[in-house]
């Protein structure tokens, strides 16, 4: 599995929330075929792709057959060429046949994360900037997405509304201003990072002053981007968000910004093409 990359606890409960809604009462077609065949299978990536998804991909199939035997050639993590085949597979022909959508399934979503993420990873190499996903994932599936985020090299953002405090637009209306919000944050949940999002560069004085440990500035112009990193430089980190696309991420970088956030990681994603075949007796 991918070097320390850690694997989320939620792998086992994600597959068998899948598998009981695909099969439901049953697999009506798989249960033409003799309940004791055994059969050998492979599956092909036909594009170019970082992988993600191992866990979730065996676990389709040995939540159905514990014996089932997976072979695996590269790793989560591991870019793979077109033509490229990623295992092979042997165990009970009903069990692969019921699996096979729902481990393909997993593996082409989370391995389309991984892909995406490397792109924006590579294009913004030594810079020194660290690209971020989102909490904008697909229902369900944010560990395993933030996983597959990892795997294509990029950092995770907050998990949830728990984890960090991130004060925007309209906690900022809310509370009367950055400096109460960030004041009211420090009282309700000390010890959590602040993070406060600003939409310009008085703003980014206000929450500087505030005590914000890092801030984000929110749809900057190019010269305002230029300013805030001059204006923050060795006082506070700065992460850039919104409107970050491959073809701007990066001059964003070269600015000397320290994170860019990119909700498309996780929310635009674009499954890699993958199948299974059985193989020839």
């Amino acid at each position: 599995m991918a070097p320390n990359i850690q694997i989320p606890s939620t792998v086992a409960d994600d597959v068998a929330r899948q598998l009981a809604e695909d099969i439901g009462t049953g697999d009506v077609t798989g249960g033409l075929i003799d309940p004791a065949a055994q059969a050998m299978a492979h599956i092909v990536c036909r594009e170019d792709a970082v992988l993600a998804g191992r866990p979730w991909a065996e676990a389709c199939f040995r939540q159905l057959d514990p014996s089932i035997c997976i072979q695996w050639r590269f790793e989560d993590g591991e870019r793979i060429g077109a033509g490229s085949e990623l295992c092979r597979i042997q165990g009970n022909a009903r069990a692969l046949l019921a699996g096979e959508r729902n481990a393909l399934n997993f593996l082409q979503t989370l391995s389309g994360t991984a892909t995406v993420t490397r792109r924006y990873v590579d294009a913004v190499a030594e810079t020194g900037a660290t690209i971020l996903d989102t909490r904008k994932t697909l229902p369900g599936l944010r560990a395993a997405q933030k996983y597959a985020v990892r795997c294509g090299g990029g950092c995770n953002h907050r998990f949830g509304l728990f984890d960090m405090v991130l004060i925007k637009e309209n906690h900022v209306m809310a509370a009367g201003g950055i400096g109460p919000a960030i004041t009211a944050a420090r009282r309700a949940a000390p010890g959590l990072f602040v993070l406060c999002e600003v939409e310009n560069l008085e703003q980014l004085h206000e929450a500087m002053a505030a005590g914000a440990d890092r801030v984000m500035l929110d749809d900057f112009s190019p010269a305002m981007l230029t300013q805030a990193v001059a204006i923050a430089r060795g006082r506070i980190p700065l992460e850039v968000s919104g409107g970050v696309d491959l073809q701007r991420v990066r001059a964003i970088a070269e600015v000397g910004v320290d994170f860019i956030s990119i909700g498309a990681l996780t929310k635009h994603v674009q499954a890699i093409d993958l199948s299974m075949r059985f193989d020839a007796d």
